[in-house]
Formats: structure tokens, sequence, C-alpha cells
């Protein structure tokens, strides 16, 4: 089992790798974070066990 990178969103270690290998050596995934951050769908604080 791969770790949780962001627990709002659901990525684990091995959805970046897969994603940098899918994407020329570069992550979509802080984007997408990003553009899901600024429509209001971080949900850290009650999803990360460390609440951030």
């Amino acid at each position: 089992m791969s770790d949780m990178i962001c627990y709002c969103f659901s990525y684990t270690e091995q959805d970046i790798v897969d994603d940098v290998v899918e994407n020329n050596g570069r992550s979509t995934i802080m984007e997408r974070i990003a553009n899901e951050k600024k429509a209001g769908k971080c949900r850290c604080r009650e999803t990360n066990p460390r609440g951030r």
C-alpha cells in the first residue's frame, strides 16, 4: 500500500510517481490540488489525521 499524500483528494505516493511517468517527468497533481482548493473543495481539517 502506498502512503497517502493528500487526504482531501485521496492522492497517494504511487499516484504522484505514476503522474510523473505519464507526464514526462512532471507531476500535475499539485496543480489539480491547487485548483480544487481554489474551488473550496479542500477538507484537510476533516480528512487529514494531522488536521492540516
